[in-house]
């Protein structure tokens, strides 16, 4: 995952530029390093879990309710898809069974269930709680709220999350996912395919891991996602790790495994697997 490899190098590269404050055991101070390395990217596996998970919920929700006319869906046969109505509100469950592969090379095993009442002034509250939930062996429990807009500032279909979700990892590592995720679909809204979907996302999160070690990121220019495109394609990210700050730029819009990690006023260019 291109966000994760970035997490360790980033991590990594803090750690080896601290200053030395005093006498130190050089096989203490290269462990630390490794934890904080290892820290790091659990903490990126985390958050796009957390991330991956909504995702569900926001492509589902459109395909519902705001595409004209559906030619394919993102969810393939193996997802059963219930829907029921009551005093206006509509309650969507999404089960995933044992284990379902998407159409995007996905694993996930559980259920996602979601409700939302009538339009208010072209916007909706979408209401989640995640059951028994697995997204590539990464366990997502919890619940909370999206706010839906069918049209923002420019006219594009918006979802604003406020994430709080907990993420045991495949090693039984647990993580706190908190913070704020703006999604904005750019293009492909109504084409009723959805490989020519792109968004924009901005936000903030704080994830902290059972560890004890905490993992900030802000996004300081929109991240770019093509359904397309395996990787995000442009955008930046200021980080914040163990009060050492850097930025991490995805590119110019190709779709490669590049990105450049600035810190301390030096770039490094990283081939991301």
């Amino acid at each position: 995952m291109k966000l994760a490899m970035v997490s360790l190098v980033f991590a990594t590269l803090l750690a080896s530029c601290s200053e030395d404050d005093g006498a130190t055991d050089p096989v203490q101070d290269e462990q630390s390093a490794q934890l904080t390395a290892e820290d790091s990217q659990l903490s990126a596996e985390a958050d796009e879990a957390s991330d991956m998970a909504l995702d569900m919920i926001d492509i589902a929700y459109a395909e519902r309710e705001e595409w004209a006319a559906q030619q394919e869906s993102f969810f393939s046969d193996c997802v059963t898809v219930i829907v029921s109505s009551e005093n206006d509100v509509t309650f969507v469950t999404l089960d995933f069974g044992l284990g379902c592969e998407l159409r995007n090379g996905a694993i996930i095993s559980g259920k996602i269930n979601f409700s939302y009442g009538p339009l208010v002034a072209e916007t909706r509250s979408i209401t989640y709680q995640f059951e028994d939930f697995v997204y590539n062996d990464k366990t997502v429990a919890g619940g909370g709220s999206i706010f839906r807009e069918r049209g923002n500032l420019n006219g594009n279909p918006q979802s604003t999350a406020n994430k709080d979700l907990e993420v045991t990892l495949s090693d039984g590592i647990i993580a706190q996912v908190r913070g704020t995720r703006v999604l904005e679909w750019i293009e492909g809204v109504g084409s009723g395919v959805w490989r020519d979907n792109v968004y924009l996302i901005t936000g903030n999160r704080n994830v902290e891991v059972s560890t004890g070690f905490t993992h900030q990121a802000e996004v300081i220019v929109p991240l770019r996602k093509e359904a397309s495109c395996p990787f995000i394609v442009s955008g930046e990210v200021s980080l914040l790790r163990n009060q050492k700050e850097g930025t991490l730029n995805f590119g110019d819009g190709t779709c490669d495994r590049r990105a450049t990690l600035s810190v301390n006023g030096e770039d490094f260019v990283i081939i991301l697997r």
